[in-house]
């Protein structure tokens, strides 16, 4: 489980990476919104009990309440609420991708066209 967690975090940071670089401004909305999806796996994956199957989420029945023997629900809370963040941040980056392509005609991030754009009328 851990191997298929950590294959699936980097293919996600790898392919953020990559169309970080590329210069359509879509592309890097994607590449932001991959990497906000590796980081809330890999805080996830913080937690004690995140990877484990058929386990108590918190409290643990038998065992003292101790903070040796439950969960955090810290890393659920903090990934939760980079999930509604990252939305949030997803569609205001659309909005102004819009914008900036009706103004400038292009979705270029350096503002030049090119030699794939065609000229809008």
């Amino acid at each position: 489980m851990e191997l298929i967690l950590a294959l699936a975090i980097g293919v996600l940071t790898g392919s953020g990476v990559w169309l970080l670089l590329r210069p359509r401004t879509f592309q890097i909305i994607m590449g932001l919104s991959l990497l906000s999806y590796a980081v809330n796996l890999f805080i996830f994956s913080m937690g004690r009990l995140g990877l484990a199957i058929d386990k108590e989420p918190v409290l643990q029945p038998g065992l003292p309440k101790d903070l040796a023997h439950y969960a955090d629900p810290m890393p659920q809370a903090l990934t939760l609420t980079a999930i509604v963040i990252g939305f949030a941040m997803t569609a205001l980056f659309l909005v102004v991708l819009l914008a900036s392509r009706g103004m400038a005609g292009t979705d270029h991030v350096d503002g030049t066209k090119g030699k794939d754009v065609q000229e809008m009328p």
